[in-house]
């Protein structure tokens, strides 16, 4: 998989790549990053990117033509899908990152200031958000976007980094974990997970997913 990232802070999204299973995945050469710096396509002798809106209001905006020109000088790979950034755009799950996973390229375009112009969403496929929330810039967005799908990826998570029991799999928040001691500051382990019956602890694991979905996202609907 290829990942392009269309940002005005390269840096910071190479940065976060360096780390974990992610980095992992980079080093294995399972996944492919590179990062595209928008301010070497602003106009002028300045290298402007952004600009006043159209009939007023606070803040800049992106203008079309250095995101466009930007997203043209990538070389595109035969399935590809490019993402932009945005407050208003199609929230991000795991069933969105589940539906790019097959892609070869994936081009994620981060949004800043106060947005961009409208004309640019005639070159993407999606405009992508975290949640109903406000961010300073899109790299966070970028970021998970790059991290989640990545993580689906064959050979970049090993055995026992399992993804079946994982959190939104089946519509459900994972299961509360423990790990030693048995005890600490009063709190104690439940004792099925100690009692070795395998079907019991089963049991127990699917009734506390269950309401652990119900107390902290009863919108999924279980």
């Amino acid at each position: 998989m290829q990942f392009d990232v269309i940002t005005l802070f390269p840096d910071f999204i190479k940065s976060y790549c360096q780390f974990g299973i992610i980095g992992r995945a980079y080093k294995e050469e399972k996944i492919q990053l590179n990062t595209v710096d928008l301010r070497q396509f602003g106009l002028g002798r300045h290298k402007q990117v952004d600009d006043l809106s159209y009939g007023g209001g606070v803040g800049l905006i992106f203008m079309v033509e250095p995101l466009f020109n930007a997203l043209t000088s990538i070389l595109r790979k035969k399935k590809s899908k490019v993402l932009i950034t945005s407050a208003s755009g199609r929230k991000w799950d795991q069933s969105f990152a589940n539906d790019l996973k097959n892609e070869e390229q994936i081009i994620v375009i981060c949004g800043r200031y106060e947005g961009y112009d409208e004309r640019i969403v005639n070159a993407v496929d999606y405009e992508v958000c975290l949640g109903d929330f406000i961010l300073t810039g899109g790299e966070l967005c970028g970021l998970a976007i790059i991290d989640s799908v990545s993580r689906l990826l064959p050979g970049v998570l090993k055995k026992e980094e399992t993804l079946e029991e994982e959190s939104f799999n089946n519509g459900l928040l994972e299961y509360p974990q423990y790990t030693r001691p048995n005890e600490f500051n009063g709190w104690k382990v439940p004792d099925v997970l100690l009692s070795g019956h395998h079907a019991e602890i089963k049991k127990w694991r699917e009734e506390q997913s269950k309401a652990k979905t119900r107390k902290n996202r009863p919108d999924l609907g279980n």
